[in-house]
């Protein structure tokens, strides 16, 4: 497979010339898929070298340079800097102290010349003036690309000229050239903001060693060594704490502002900012593999997979400019051939006024520029948007389900309560299930034995004589001439032990010793805070239905459901049992939709990749979690999930509302115009306005707050919504599968 490979593009202040780069290397054989983002000026291109990618460049436009990101990674931050803003402001002020000469001139007595000297001197301002512009559009004709919006002003402004128009060309270029500057300024700060989301690399790592202390660049480090992270600095790399205890901000890769305390055997993550004390931290992964590296790797790499409204927008700008040359110059020549006292000169005039209005800058920059916003905004939060597509397709979301286990619960198992029968006692019962399962990894079992050490109990060290954990039933234990058995209904019922099944909420073990039945104990995993917060959230955010799929028994299913108030669940569901009724879902709830499935990205692989929206939670270290999914949270939160889908309808009302107001001013300018109700002024006004407007909205997702609708923690007043309790069609005996090594009913 070809590698994407990223390069910087230098000298791009052009929306239209990016999208032409675009489509000039996606036109070429050796070229797989090219992407430019006009907003970070990254090129995107998979399958050619750099040479060639280099000569198709310098075809469509001979000034703009390509560095390679993995030799100037380090200068992106500052690749901004290309635009100088006071140079541009003083050499902007010059030309404008020559055309309010020209205006002097021309519309008070202060100072008369002859018609003729007045045309030299406009005509010399317009030069001035426009320099920049006439030879970007003469490189565009000699490129054989007739069209873009500087040919465009070029011929607006020089058939001014031939009507005699000479205040009203140099005016027009004038604004022009005044919007390119405000459109630059505004974009340049949006690509700053940007900029500042990914200039979240950690600058070094105090790496110790036998001589002390020494500082080393981030990739120089491996794992296995040591490093100190002093108070206040950023943690380089991803590790464990061998020494020290502090607190830790991870609000630049979570988007959560409360800090939390680390300790000895603790995992950290580079990003993260160390704010107490000094910690001793063992490294785990190389840079490259770090949590902040394959964080600012998904955000620089979203641009390049593009919204459908993107690339419609940069399809329709490539026919839209044509169209409109051609209907402006039907606009100039026919009326006056057809129309009784109409002039050439009145009708070329209200043709060079669509000319000017036609520019489609305000769209080519505004709307790639919108969706990179929501990213930006989206990472922020700790949520990580893979492109621009996705955002557009949460957007859409009309269902959601989510897994259970680990996603709207914790998926930390916790003993509950321990029912003694025949004599036993709960201390007894709760020591020999322990004492059976000491050395099992399971989750399960590990609860157990927590909670026996959490009591007071200890381990004599004794190794069972013989033991053997059964998949899907439990576990049994020989300890001289006792045996354990711990497990659920199927394991007592094939060692034919008497007992009575229990139906509640929970995970059941029972315990029996040398085949008589001592009780069992309540196993129960208790619901995410923000579970209830992340349910109403995406209800008041449009969400139409919400589910859950799960391997746990029906009785544990169903006060989740019944407690978080889903529309609907289905239990004792194995993984591929999980996709079926995900596509069962899609078909008929999601119709004119999109279905999201949010999992734990690794047991759920399968159905995140089904989705139409895949999202994986709480799997920033889940490498399976990043190639799977198309969304991935940072956080284990499912509240994030209802941010998420908020922040895409937000991107789209503001994409949409840049589409609106610039097709319908221009809309109505060029009515205006043709009817001979609007002049030139009032065009480049409109056209420079609405560009600028529209780079500045879309900005607005980079400085927004928060998009959860809901404050953490509450929800709605109300009746729940019913509850309706499935299971897997034809497969009323799974409660007891789960997947291989699971003994318990719980499916984890």
């Amino acid at each position: 497979m070809d590698i994407m490979e990223k390069y910087l593009v230098k000298n791009l202040d052009c929306a239209a010339c990016a999208a032409k780069i675009e489509t000039a290397l996606n036109l070429s054989d050796r070229v797989d898929n090219a992407s430019v983002d006009f907003s970070t000026q990254l090129l995107h291109v998979r399958g050619a070298d750099y040479d060639h990618v280099k000569d198709i460049v310098r075809r469509v436009d001979p000034d703009v340079r390509l560095e390679k990101v993995a030799a100037s990674r380090d200068k992106t931050a500052d690749s901004g800097n290309d635009f100088d803003a006071r140079s541009e402001l003083l050499r902007l002020l010059l030309f404008g102290a020559l055309f309010a000469g020209v205006l002097i001139i021309d519309y008070t007595p202060v100072v008369e010349i002859g018609p003729i000297a007045f045309a030299a001197l406009s005509i010399t301002v317009y030069l001035a003036v426009g320099f920049s512009v006439i030879r970007c559009a003469v490189q565009t004709v000699v490129r054989r690309d007739f069209f873009d919006e500087n040919v465009l002003m070029v011929i607006a402004t020089i058939g001014a000229v031939a009507i005699g128009a000479y205040s009203e060309a140099v005016a027009v270029m004038m604004f022009y050239k005044t919007g390119e500057f405000l459109q630059s300024l505004a974009v340049f700060r949006s690509r700053r903001s940007i900029r500042s989301l990914l200039a979240r690399k950690p600058d070094h790592a105090n790496l110790k060693t036998d001589a002390g202390i020494v500082q080393i660049a981030p990739e120089d480090a491996t794992p296995g060594d040591v490093i100190i992270v002093r108070p206040g600095e950023k943690i380089p790399l991803d590790g464990k704490v061998i020494a020290g205890i502090s607190t830790v901000d991870s609000s630049v890769l979570t988007g959560e502002s409360v800090p939390k305390t680390i300790g000895v055997d603790d995992t950290v993550l580079a990003g993260e900012i160390n704010m107490a004390g000094a910690v001793t931290i063992e490294i785990t992964k190389p840079y490259a593999e770090s949590s902040i590296a394959r964080m600012l790797e998904l955000v620089e790499n979203a641009s390049a997979r593009k919204s459908a409204t993107e690339n419609f927008i940069t399809v329709f700008a490539r026919y839209y400019t044509p169209a409109m040359v051609a209907l402006a110059a039907g606009l100039a020549f026919l009326p006056p051939l057809f129309i009784a006292g109409a002039t050439f000169e009145q009708w070329i005039y209200r043709a060079l006024i669509l000319l000017v209005i036609s520019c489609p800058c305000a769209l080519v920059i505004s709307i790639p520029l919108g969706y990179f916003g929501g990213i930006g905004r989206a990472s922020k939060s700790g949520i990580l948007v893979k492109g621009a597509n996705y955002l557009d397709a949460l957007a859409a979301v009309k269902v959601v389900v989510f897994d259970k286990t680990g996603t709207l619960t914790e998926g930390v198992f916790h003993v509950q309560k321990v029912l003694p029968e025949n004599g036993y006692d709960p201390e007894e019962i709760l020591a020999l299930a322990a004492k059976a399962q000491e050395h099992s990894s399971h989750p399960i079992a590990k609860s157990i034995v927590e909670a026996y050490r959490r009591g007071g109990g200890r381990f004599d060290g004794s190794d069972p004589d013989e033991h053997k954990e059964e998949p899907g039933r439990g576990i049994s234990a020989r300890f001289g001439d006792q045996t354990i058995l711990v497990g659920n209904d199927d394991l007592m019922r094939r060692e034919n032990i008497a007992f009575t099944p229990v139906k509640t909420p929970g995970t059941i073990a029972h315990v029996a010793v040398n085949d008589v039945y001592a009780g069992y104990i309540l196993i129960g995993d208790r619901v995410k805070p923000d579970s209830a917060e992340a349910v109403a959230s995406l209800r008041k955010s449009g969400v139409k239905k919400i589910m859950m799929l799960t391997g746990d028994n029906p009785y544990a299913a169903e006060a989740i459901a019944t407690q978080l108030g889903l529309d609907e669940y289905y239990a004792a569901l194995l993984p591929e049992d999980k996709v079926r009724i995900f596509e069962t879902i899609q078909s008929t709830h999601a119709l004119g939709g999109k279905a999201a499935f949010v999992g734990d990205g690794i047991n759920d692989a399968p159905v995140i990749a089904r989705a139409d929206v895949g999202v994986a939670m709480g799997a920033l270290g889940s490498d399976a979690a990043i190639e799977t999914a198309d969304v991935v949270l940072m956080t284990d939160s499912p509240a994030k999930m209802a941010e998420a889908v908020s922040i895409g309808r937000r991107t789209r009302i503001i994409v949409w509302e840049n589409i609106v107001l610039a097709l319908s001013v221009k809309g109505i300018v060029i009515l205006l115009g043709a009817f001979g109700m609007a002049t030139m002024w009032a065009a480049v006004f409109a056209d420079v306005g609405t560009a600028l407007l529209a780079v500045l909205n879309s900005t607005r997702m980079l400085a927004g707050k928060r998009a959860s609708s809901e404050s953490p923690g509450k929800r709605p007043p109300g009746k729940r919504p019913p509850v309706r309790m499935q299971i897997f069609p034809g497969q009323p005996d799974r409660t007891n599968h789960c997947e291989p090594g699971c003994w318990a009913e719980l499916q984890c």
